[in-house]
């Protein structure tokens, strides 16, 4: 459709670090582009650039339109009380877009707001009002850092649905991998300050990133093959060489002849030479393999089948009822998501086991057994003043080895654990206090938002961990693809209730968008078989009941409830 702009060369250095060293890369209008690399790599400072937020240090970006209108959506942590009190101030037809936008992704009657209500908004609901203000702006080019970041799912559905409609071009700094693949259309990893360009959405970046490093490897291997041969030649050239001059002195009446030999082995010894000195320049290099981070979890595996229990529980704060008459159970090494709506009290939930606050009605119960770790999505709450090393507190000889040996592991170098906490990214803070959950002995984690601020090769690996973990999990996130591949059950938040249901919440998501890939694979078989394996769990466990405990009522309400299921499947 035609070039908007060009980056050529792009520099820019904060003190002594170069951040971005050689930036090249063009955008066509419609563009749909994700920026991705590791925590610091410089994406959010390419954006500022692009935007004119800041000046870059070297080289220059081309329009090839004049004064094109820049929407930039920072992230949540940059919005002030006073930038939302702005937003409702300006053109009267962009505050009534604003303020209709705001109501399709949830949010209502903000021009009843006052500084207080402004003054305590969550990160979802600012996230929310910055896009509502943008996409009221209609700008041609839009510039979205973390766009998904606390934001429920109804959010990022609108979301990816406004995109699919929008007519401009778009840049994308986002660690998350669903949406990435729903949105964009091409990928600009920056790696080491350099941008390299790769067609396709995230998934088919990972793919072609993947065959272009094992080809890269299989070609320095042959030349690193090669080059051995040749040092291998220069040695045997060599010693001829030697022997040759040798010899050249031992000869009466043909010296000139050996001498001649020698000079051509000579000869030969330095055209070697320069192929190596030629390979060493231009050759092929070695393929930077992406950085090794190890998360290791310890389930401490002990105590009975459930972890922990509900029990008719609710909660309401002042006038608004969060949920009630709400009944549940969570087993042992179970993985289970916790989904609904910003503000449906999932993080009241958590809060409650954690013993933080407690139910209205209704009981909660954790076994004596259950020794938690809890992740919070707040990193701002380490103590800054100290350092990487000191935040754990741990004299112990021994232990502070293993805890060395982890901070390695999961991409501390030597320098590094010696900062202060202040001077550390968001990404880094982040894998702090998952290096602090891990040194805990545990059964159940309890991760509210794990991979906000983690690059996406630290999603992938902490998502691989968390599937290898023995123990229980209890996980909120806004990450499907993370949801997807970890949890086997779920517990849904709606309708002022908490549900859980006995599927993964892929199957549980296929369901919920009509999947036609679902309904094919989800047979009335298979549904009828999760269906009579949990009837026969529930008789196994009601024949030791009797009719007037509160357990036996519950399991007898759920075993009508699931016969009604059975039947309604069978009449289909």
């Amino acid at each position: 459709m035609g070039l908007l702009f060009k980056c050529l060369n792009i520099k820019k250095e904060f003190g002594d670090k170069v951040v971005l060293k050689d930036i090249s890369f063009h955008v066509e209008i419609g563009d749909r582009i994700g920026i991705v690399g590791n925590n610091g790599a410089g994406k959010t400072t390419l954006g500022n650039i692009i935007a004119k937020a800041i000046k870059a240090d070297g080289g220059s970006i081309l329009w090839h339109y004049k004064d094109v209108k820049i929407g930039y959506l920072h992230q949540s942590t940059y919005y002030t009380q006073g930038e939302f009190q702005n937003m409702i101030e300006g053109d009267k037809e962009e505050i009534r877009e604003f303020f209709q936008t705001s109501k399709e992704l949830g949010i209502h009657k903000i021009d009843d707001w006052n500084n207080s209500r402004l003054s305590k908004l969550s990160g979802g609901e600012k996230t929310k009002l910055a896009i509502a203000r943008i996409w009221a702006e209609k700008p041609q080019l839009l510039i979205l850092d973390e766009p998904t970041n606390h934001m429920d799912y109804e959010g990022i559905r609108w979301l990816i649905s406004e995109i699919e409609k929008y007519r401009g071009t778009i840049l994308v700094i986002s660690h998350d991998r669903y949406f990435m693949d729903k949105c964009v259309n091409r990928i600009i990893e920056i790696e080491d300050g350099v941008a390299h360009s790769y067609k396709g959405n995230y998934t088919l970046y990972r793919h072609e990133k993947r065959r272009r490093y094992e080809s890269q490897l299989h070609e320095y291997e042959v030349q690193e093959k090669y080059k051995g041969k040749i040092q291998s030649d220069i040695k045997q050239l060599k010693k001829w060489s030697e022997k040759g001059h040798r010899e050249s002195t031992k000869k009466d009446g043909f010296k000139e002849g050996y001498r001649v030999r020698v000079k051509k082995k000579d000869k030969q010894v330095k055209s070697r030479i320069k192929r190596l000195e030629k390979i060493e320049v231009e050759g092929v290099k070695k393929p930077k393999d992406e950085q090794n981070i190890k998360f290791n979890f310890v389930s401490s595996d002990r105590g009975g089948d459930r972890i922990l229990e509900a029990r008719k529980i609710s909660k309401s704060f002042s006038n608004k009822k969060l949920f009630e008459d709400s009944s549940f159970y969570i087993k042992k090494g179970e993985k289970i998501g916790l989904f609904g709506k910003n503000g449906c009290g999932k993080t009241t939930f958590i809060k409650a086991i954690l013993k933080e606050l407690y139910m209205d009605e209704g009981n909660l119960y954790l076994s004596p057994s259950g020794k938690v770790a809890y992740l919070s999505q707040d990193v701002m709450t380490l103590d800054g003043d100290k350092t990487v090393l000191e935040t754990f507190g741990i004299e112990n000889y021994k232990r502070r080895g293993i805890l060395q040996t982890l901070l390695t592991n999961m991409g501390f170098s030597k320098s590094m654990i010696h900062k202060k906490v202040d001077t550390l990214s968001l990404g880094e803070r982040t894998r702090l206090k998952v290096a602090y959950m891990i040194m805990m002995e545990n059964n159940v984690l309890i991760l509210d938002e794990p991979t906000n601020h983690l690059d996406l090769h630290s999603r992938e690996m902490l998502e691989k961990t968390l599937k290898e973990y023995e123990g229980t999990i209890i996980l909120v996130s806004h990450d499907r693809y993370l949801l997807e591949k970890l949890c086997d059950k779920i517990l849904i938040f709606e309708n002022k209730a908490i549900k859980r249901y006995e599927y993964s919440f892929k199957e549980y998501m296929d369901m919920k968008e009509g999947s036609v890939d679902n309904k094919e694979k989800k047979s009335k078989e298979e549904q009828l078989m999760i269906l009579e394996n949990r009837i026969t769990a529930i008789l196994g466990e009601i024949s030791s009941l009797t009719p007037d405990l509160d357990r036996y009522k519950e399991l007898d309400e759920e075993f009508k409830e699931l016969i009604s299921a059975k039947r309604e499947i069978n009449n289909k």
